[in-house]
């Protein structure tokens, strides 16, 4: 719930409603391709994997590659609070496309 809360206050595709999937060691967030930029039928699409490091206690934010159909890791943080900032505002929009 904590992901889902801080995900209303993102600046990008606020409009619509991304799902949080557990993973091992983390989440999955995925949302409607609104701009139809990655998936021209507007489906879902994978925004960003967060997952948590426990032998580095820190948390790691990867980005998905749309054309390679892989995971980046983009950047890690000592706080999930700091990293969710940070997806919030994508200010290079890597993640909310």
């Amino acid at each position: 719930m904590r992901i889902t809360r801080a995900l209303e206050s993102r600046q990008r595709y606020r409009y619509v409603t991304p799902r949080i999937l557990g993973v091992e060691n983390g989440y999955r967030i995925e949302a409607p391709c609104c701009s139809r930029t990655i998936d021209p039928d507007g489906g879902l699409i994978d925004v960003a994997l967060i997952l948590y490091e426990g032998a580095r206690r820190e948390w790691r934010l990867f980005r998905r590659d749309h054309e390679r159909k892989s995971w980046e890791l983009h950047s890690c943080y000592s706080s999930l609070r700091y990293l969710l900032e940070w997806l919030n505002a994508d200010p290079e929009r890597e993640f909310w496309q």
